[in-house]
């Protein structure tokens, strides 16, 4: 079974996916980003690197989901290929990170490679205001995340929004994260899991 957890920078992702991954015994496949070879030019050049990083996405992400296919066992991922393809590739076009040629060589890619792809069984989508991405981002502390602005992450959250209320390649499970502190605290936690439970009952 392939679970995937979605939300902006700063939702909790990776931290939700590790705490998941420990309580159900589950396989994690992480978003590359201590390797990622773009990383850190996109952050310091946008508009030089955001074809390079976005294509770089999309092949991980592809390449992940085929070894997830392949697998007998169940795997949760730290975010979607349909993340990078419908937020960030047409957000750092809007913005004139992405020119219009990339940005249609990009998503002609991307199209070919959804005609190979399953949907996750289940979506977890972590909500959250802009106020507490900004205070988780902080938190933790990733030099090259000092430089992202407010109104990049304001982007971000209204095309997420835009993106969720329209998802219909499977079953989602959306959770506020303004109001569940998971990585803190062990009763939120337990919400999560039972609200999981619930939903994964009803796949099998």
């Amino acid at each position: 079974m392939h679970i995937a957890v979605g939300g902006n920078i700063g939702a909790g992702k990776t931290t939700l996916t590790e705490l998941l991954s420990k309580h159900y015994g589950w396989q994690t496949h992480y978003e590359d980003v201590d390797t990622n070879p773009y990383l850190l030019d996109f952050y310091d050049d946008m508009q030089r690197w955001a074809f390079n990083l976005q294509v770089y996405y999309l092949n991980s992400r592809f390449t992940q989901i085929q070894e997830i296919k392949e697998s007998t066992k169940t795997i949760i991922q730290d975010r979607t290929i349909y993340e990078d393809a419908f937020i960030f590739a047409p957000n750092l076009h809007s913005m004139g990170l992405m020119t219009t040629r990339d940005f249609e060589n990009y998503f002609s890619l991307f199209n070919l490679m959804e005609s190979f792809i399953s949907a996750p069984d289940l979506l977890i989508y972590l909500r959250a205001s802009v106020p507490k991405l900004v205070q988780n981002i902080q938190k933790r502390g990733r030099e090259y995340e000092e430089s992202i602005r407010i109104d990049y992450l304001k982007r971000l959250n209204e095309r997420y929004e835009a993106w969720i209320s329209t998802y219909d390649k499977g079953r989602v499970l959306i959770i506020d994260i303004d109001d569940n502190s998971f990585n803190e605290n062990p009763e939120d936690l337990g919400k999560i899991i039972q609200m999981i439970d619930a939903e994964l009952h009803g796949l099998f």
